[in-house]
This record gives structure tokens, sequence and C-alpha cells, in this order.
């Protein structure tokens, strides 16, 4: 394949992005001023450090834009081997940093951290590329074609839930899932696969009290408004508080001391509260742009291994924004994972540029024109799947 850019990459893909990221400088300080103020002396704090992240995110995304994506494959298993000791560094004390009873971050040294599990995220998707496009019509086979990338998972899922990060395990299940899916692995395969871990997710999440109790939140919050159901029963109030235009930006008394993580987890509660139902409309559509484009890009790639690349960063990226959402509206019980481009976050915001910067590279490939219902080309994930 012809490594040359042969026309600009869509930025219609990118556009969303910039608008994210903006907005989540202005929600990110609004929401965090108060609290930075009275710890650190500085409302600015936490501002600062997300304007560094989104800058030298964007720095990573104007490189990794103009690397091949076929590039990523020679490094995959490396990348993969990585991935794996880092989630089982972050795990030794010592290494790993506990923040809010959990042990998910790396000191890289003064207050620069790392958060292995960020990192996974892409690295699954890249692995994931890399086997479905190397399987190909094997996927039709369980052992050859959905173990093996089910016991990769497996042992990723594994490790994180060992943090724990329930949510971000999960999210790397319905990623392996999605992907399997459009790659064409058998229905029945898939429906058995999801059958099986059922009674494993069932254990993770009634073995540990905690998690318990965050159902039953979830189910019913005002059963225990000063406990479990702290969390959703503030977020609540505070979309319920912005109304249809909200109250303004700044304007926000949720982030008075009372919504928990207002800055990370619950900025979406905030955005809300200040800027309303409208605000909160524009950023779903902003991700449902960008979910349009990423997908467009993957049913036009030249190739099985770009289609399936652009598929699985999209899905990556969308997954995680309904699990942020869908957690701050009541809609989910509480996963802890962050809202991509708004939350703050430095671990995520560079990694989830770098995918962009794949996926934009991805689209500067992409056929003008999608192929016609009766072609049958490598670059089609539908090609795969088989009317059965």
């Amino acid at each position: 394949m012809d490594h040359v850019h042969r026309r600009a990459p869509d930025y219609w893909l990118i556009l969303p992005v910039i608008a994210l990221a903006g907005l989540g400088l202005v929600i990110v300080y609004s929401a965090s001023s108060i609290v930075a103020g009275d710890h650190f002396g500085d409302p600015a704090f936490f501002l600062k450090r997300q304007a560094v992240w989104v800058l030298l995110g964007g720095c990573a995304l104007a490189v990794t834009h103009r690397i091949h994506y076929a590039a990523f494959r020679r490094y995959t298993p490396l990348l993969l081997a990585l991935g794996v000791a880092s989630l089982v560094l972050v795990l030794i004390p010592g290494i790993g940093r506990v923040a809010g009873g959990a042990r998910r971050w790396i000191t890289l040294g003064g207050p620069l951290t790392f958060q292995p599990s960020e990192s996974v995220k892409l690295i699954l998707a890249l692995y994931l590329a890399n086997f479905l496009t190397h399987r190909g019509p094997g996927l039709e086979n369980w052992r050859r074609g959905v173990l093996p990338p089910v016991l990769v998972t497996g042992v990723l899922f594994s490790l994180v839930v060992l943090q724990p990060d329930l949510g971000t395990a999960m999210l790397l299940g319905l990623l392996t899932v999605t992907m399997l899916f459009a790659a064409g692995a058998r229905l029945s395969h898939l429906l058995g696969l999801v059958a099986s871990a059922m009674p494993l997710l069932a254990v993770a999440v009634f073995g540990e009290e905690y998690r318990r109790r965050r159902i039953l939140a979830f189910l019913d919050p005002w059963a225990d408004a000063q406990g479990a159901g702290f969390h959703i029963i503030q977020s609540l109030l505070a979309l319920g508080s912005g109304g249809l235009f909200g109250v303004g930006l700044g304007g926000s008394r949720q982030k008075f001391f009372y919504l928990p993580e207002r800055h990370t987890d619950f900025v979406f509660s905030i955005l809300g509260e200040e800027l309303g139902l409208l605000g909160t409309a524009a950023v779903v559509l902003l991700f449902a742009l960008f979910a349009f484009r990423g997908y467009r890009v993957a049913r036009r790639a030249p190739d099985r291994y770009g289609s399936m690349l652009a598929a699985g960063i999209t899905t990556m990226i969308l997954v995680q924004a309904i699990m942020n959402i869908g957690v701050t509206s009541g809609l989910l019980p509480i996963t802890g994972v962050p809202l991509p481009w708004l939350s703050f976050g430095g671990s995520s915001m560079l990694f989830t540029m770098i995918a962009v910067g794949i996926l934009l590279n991805i689209s500067q490939y992409a056929r003008e024109t999608p192929p016609s219902g009766g072609e049958v080309r490598p670059g089609d994930p539908a090609v795969a799947r088989r009317s059965r």
C-alpha cells in the first residue's frame, strides 16, 4: 500500500474533538475552582494541568496522524506486553499509587502520574484489529478465531479489576465483543460468550461490599441518601437545577463541596447545571457527530485492518462517553469511567488524542464513496459476516 497521504484528513472528525476539549477546559475550571482554591490556594490549579495535557495530547495527535496506521501492526505484540506489564506494576506497593481506595496510577516523578488502564484501552483495540485482520474467515472457528482474543481480554480484565476498576474492565469486554461482531464472528459464539461472562461479572459485582452498595443505590438511591446514593442524588440535583438554559457558567452550587468528583467522573453534571439541557444536548450531538464520522471512516477504509482499527477506536471512545453520561444521569450504576475530553485527567486525554490521531490517519486513505452492496473488498468488516 502507498504510504503517501492521498488526501486531507476528515476535518469533520476533528471538529467535535476540538469543541469538546475546549469546552472541557472551561467546565473543568468552573467545576474545580472552589476545591482547588481551598486545597491548593490556586483556583486555576486543575485548569493549568488540564491545559498542559490538552496541549500534549494535541501534539501527540499531530504526530500520530502522520504515521501510517499500518505501521502500528508490527509493534502490537510489544505494546500488548508493555500494557500487561504496566497493569502488573501498578498493583505492586511502592510503585502503584493509591487514591480513593484504588491503586490505578504509577508516579513518574513529582506531580506526574500515569494510569496504565487508559493506555490499555487503545492497546486492546490495536491488538484486536491486528488479530481479526490476520484470522479473517477463521473467526468462524471458536478455538482459533474467538478464544485467543477472549483470553487476552480476560487477562487485561482481571488485572484491571484488581486495581479495582470494574468500569474500565467492562469497557474492555464491550470493546472485544463489539469488534468480534463487526469482524464476522458467529452470533451464537458471541451470545454464548456473553452468557458465560454474566456469572463472573455477578461475582465481581456482588463479591465486594462497596460494589453491591452501588448497585442497590442505583436501584434506589434515596434508600441510602447520605451514603451510597449520595453521588447519584447530587448528580441528579445538579442536572435538574440546570433546567433548559442552565444557571450560567460559574453559577453551579453543587461544586461547593456537594457533588463528589465534580471535575472528573461527574463533570457532565456540572455542565448540565451551568449550561442546562441545551448544553448537555450539544455535548451528546458532538459525540454523535464523532461516532458518525468515525464509523464512516471504518466503512470506507481501504483494507480490513483499517476498518477494524477505525471501528475499534470509535467504539472505545463512544462506549466510554455513553457509560459516563449514563452514570451521571442515573441510567447506569457508578463505574468511575471519565468522559472523553471533558473530564480532568492526563492519561485519558493523552491516549484518547493518540487514538484520534490514528483515526485521522486512516481517514486520509479512506475511499471517497463506500463500496456498493454487491462489491466485496477486504476492508469492509461486513464482508466477513455470512448470512446465517
